[in-house]
């Protein structure tokens, strides 16, 4: 939204902010989101109104509001459209997308708004909706598979839609007929979730039927989303992918019958007058076979294995009593049956590593935490609780209040679920916040209960507001039910959960910055030791896990670490959630056992490369991680194995990239990431990133030299044994890796050429006369006139003007547009 300051008394609006959220000085990020979300930017006034009446004192306010890339201290437009310059996006053009709405918007060089303040235009790092690449979100509506052409449109859309979230399922009072499930995840929504939802009820009343319609979590095949399953009363159950509106009448209408024989008769008669009159109902999907309609999302699933997305496309995300039928809190139940020290021990047992990055050992950290809390506390309870019941609701309305402050300094155990998922290509964090918030804090309760925390920290990104809105209605569900807050389950431990909004940084995913953020600094990492396990927040000793770790143990407990440990390889045991995206047939959210190779994950599960092109390498790890080449791609999904090959799991962003990407983009890519991202605290990343990404800058544009590899080989050295902390130490990994598997990209480039036709300064773009008709549809989409209007000729077209912005290629019905790879002029070289 935007804001007319001049008639709002900013002091009033500011001091109700600071007395809603508080003054103390780890309140500073909470504070300026605050204020950020009432004027859309961070007024001076507003700023200075903090330092009068809180704790916090300039220099804080000043280096944190500029340090992360959420905060803002220009005015914006009424509404903020973010491109999505993530991996996935990347290799499919987001850079021309941007450039496509800042031209549709007429926002002149060196301004991001639009002349009337209406529209904002902004790069994101990653929106977290891979599989829909490019997308674009225009303030809390994402749109997915945005090309360049479409930008108009999707203006006029958001322009002209209502905002209507639909996710909250019908409460029925009569005998259903039958149930219909449908995905409510940030892709389905994003790909029109929202309105099937509404056009379900819509039909269900104009039929006169009774089925329940249950909104459930990422279904996980987000290639076919919209998904709806028809559950019948027998239980069977049939499945509808890629449903669009028009569709969903005649598909309850197959399976579900009114109970009126007049309305019975009624709906046969207008369906057969539908079929008359249009052809909409022809090629509906109920009329495709069951193999037309499930065979590609078979074969999706056909080698998955579901612990941390157990109940997926089943489970509604905020059905606290389906969760508990389903076994949820059984794994807390075990654990409170348990000492704290013989969790640790099965954690330990079970061989799991953290998936948030370098893969240390959970139980080993755990076991840490656990020797600091009996240090600091000999004296511990011996607490034990036999048979524990699940509390009946206390009341099933949701609080609207804000969560409560962050604990006091006074507190002695911590511990931490790190969801700030902020590589590019990566959203698996996300999904299972959005669709499984019950067993993330399950998964964190039994991890407090083992190391004696007091209390618990969700961190999430700002930019997963469907995610920070769901885990703060499951906590306090849990809340009503006594599992979380003052003698948990009717034992003596007392226990609860607040949530952080990350302000955007990607270096916060390190876990001591992730803490200084949370005290309200700079996202700076600290010297280790001492470990966060035994100095963290506030000083105290801190448990800090990512997401899709802490969803892994209530399996653990309640099953046993046998069974885990049953599953994996030898050092690499259990299964790992991949968020596959890229130039893939079937993209989506994944969860598969260690030891599958990435060639299984791309052709069985994937469905190969899009478009029948060759598979040339695979991403992994993201900005920390490397690039595999196709003819490595045997290796299986195991932690030494890929470091082996100097790359890394990371948290597991998986993209798949073909004959036409340019390896030596991909690097610059990440490089340029990282770069952004680096804190600047430690000489080595802050100067070196840059220093490679100069070179690489200079290679793609083709004035590129030998001794430049060398350069950049001595320099990712350097910075790989220097830098203070994960982001530097990994960062050097996709040049590396590059350089160690496509040398031979870098030395054409170096000899000026681009073969794949990626790097503009190396590409110039022609029309082919031999396949050119002359229908002028590329003329039309030129934004700067480089193609003249010419009926039934072969214009022309004139490189001068040319933006290679490919719009004329996405234009061309009939292949007439080339881009083609030239050699740069010797002078460039030099």
């Amino acid at each position: 939204m935007s804001c007319d300051c001049k008639n709002i008394d900013i002091t009033a609006v500011v001091d109700e902010i600071i007395a809603r959220v508080g003054g103390s000085r780890d309140r500073v990020i909470p504070l300026l989101q605050a204020i950020q979300e009432q004027f859309n930017y961070l007024p001076a006034e507003a700023v200075n109104r903090l330092y009068e009446k809180t704790e916090i004192d300039r220099a804080q306010l000043i280096s944190v509001s500029t340090f992360y890339a959420q905060f803002r201290h220009i005015p914006m437009g009424e509404h903020l459209i973010k491109v999505c310059t993530g991996t996935a996006c990347h290799v499919k053009g987001a850079s021309n997308l941007y450039d496509a709405f800042l031209r549709e918007l007429n926002i002149e060089s060196g301004s991001v708004t639009s002349a009337d303040m209406r529209f904002s235009v902004e790069k994101i790092a990653c929106l977290g909706c891979c599989t829909l690449a490019p997308v674009v979100q225009i303030d809390e509506k994402t749109y997915g598979h945005v090309q360049p052409g479409k930008v108009k449109e999707v203006i006029e859309d958001f322009s002209a839609a209502a905002s209507s979230e639909g996710e909250q399922s019908q409460i029925v009072n009569h005998k259903s007929q039958g149930e219909v499930r449908l995905g409510m995840g940030s892709c389905c929504m994003a790909s029109g979730s929202a309105e099937i939802f509404e056009e379900l009820h819509r039909a269900m009343r104009e039929l006169g039927i009774r089925v329940d319609i249950k909104s459930v979590g990422c279904v996980g095949v987000c290639n076919r989303v919209p998904l709806i399953d028809i559950v019948r009363e027998d239980g069977v159950v049939e499945r509808y992918p890629n449903v669009k509106a028009a569709e969903i009448k005649e598909i309850l209408q197959e399976h579900f019958s009114p109970k009126s024989p007049l309305k019975k008769l009624k709906n046969k008669l207008l369906a057969k007058i539908d079929t008359i009159h249009t052809d909409l109902t022809w090629d509906n999907v109920v009329w495709h076979t069951e193999q037309q309609r499930t065979g590609i999302i078979n074969n999706f699933l056909k080698f998955q294995y579901h612990i941390s997305t157990e109940g997926y496309g089943l489970l509604s995300p905020l059905d606290i009593d389906e969760y508990i039928a389903f076994g949820g809190f059984d794994g807390l139940k075990g654990a409170l049956n348990m000492q704290p020290q013989e969790v640790v021990e099965e954690v330990l047992k079970s061989g799991i590593r953290g998936r948030g990055g370098g893969g240390f050992p959970t139980g080993k950290k755990w076991e840490i935490a656990s020797a600091k809390a009996t240090a600091n506390l000999p004296n511990l309870p011996n607490l034990k609780v036999l048979k524990v019941p699940i509390a009946p609701a206390i009341s099933s309305s949701l609080s609207s209040s804000l969560p409560p402050a962050l604990p006091s300094a006074r507190h002695q155990q911590f511990i931490i679920c790190n969801g700030d998922e902020g590589d590019p290509g990566a959203f698996m964090d996300r999904m299972l916040l959005e669709s499984y918030p019950f067993r993330i804090i399950e998964g964190m309760m039994i991890g407090a209960w083992a190391t004696a925390a007091t209390d618990g920290v969700f961190y999430i990104r700002a930019e997963y507001p469907l995610a920070v809105k769901r885990i703060a209605q499951a906590l306090e569900l849990c809340r009503e039910r006594k599992l979380l807050g003052e003698n948990i389950l009717g034992s003596e431990w007392s226990f609860d959960i607040t949530i952080f909004e990350g302000a955007g940084a990607f270096v916060c995913g390190e876990e001591t910055a992730l803490i200084a953020s949370i005290e309200g600094e700079r996202g700076f990492p600290r010297q280790r030791p001492p470990f966060p396990a035994v100095r963290g927040l506030f000083g105290h000793p801190t448990l800090v896990n990512n997401v899709e770790t802490l969803s892994q143990i209530p399996y653990i407990i309640k099953n046993g670490f046998q069974k885990y440990a049953s599953v994996g390889t030898e050092k690499s045991k259990g299964t790992k959630v991949f968020a596959l995206a890229g130039k893939v047939s079937r993209g989506g959210l994944i969860e598969v056992p260690m030891g599958i190779t990435l060639r299984q994950i791309v052709e069985e599960i994937g469905g190969g490369v899009s478009g029948g092109k060759r598979l040339k390498a695979v991403q992994i790890g993201g900005p920390s991680g490397g690039c595999i080449p196709a003819e490595l791609c045997d290796v299986a999904v195991d932690f030494d194995a890929f470091n082996s090959m100097g790359a890394m799991m990371g948290s597991g962003g998986l993209v798949v990239l073909d004959e036409d990407d340019c390896m030596i983009d991909v690097a610059r890519y990440f490089l340029s990431f990282t770069c952004d991202q680096s804190c600047g605290k430690c000489t080595f990343c802050r100067v070196g990133i840059r220093r490679m990404l100069d070179i690489l800058d200079k290679i793609c544009s083709g004035r590129g030299e030998m001794e430049d590899i060398q350069k950049l080989e001595e320099l990712a050295v350097a910075i790989k044994q220097s830098s203070l902390c994960g982001l530097g130490k990994t960062a050097p990994n996709p040049v590396l890796t590059t350089l160690r598997y496509f040398r031979d990209e870098y030395l054409e480039h170096i000899n000026g050429r681009c073969t794949q036709g990626v790097c503009k300064d190396m590409i110039e773009l022609a029309i082919d006369p031999t396949l050119c008709i002359g229908c002028t549809k590329c003329a039309k989409a030129c934004p700067v006139d480089a193609i003249p209007y010419v009926p039934y000729q072969v214009p022309i077209l004139d490189v001068s003007k040319c933006v290679k912005c490919r719009l004329c290629i996405d234009e061309c019905s009939y292949d007439a547009i080339v881009s083609r790879g030239v050699i740069c002029p010797p002078s460039l070289s030099k």
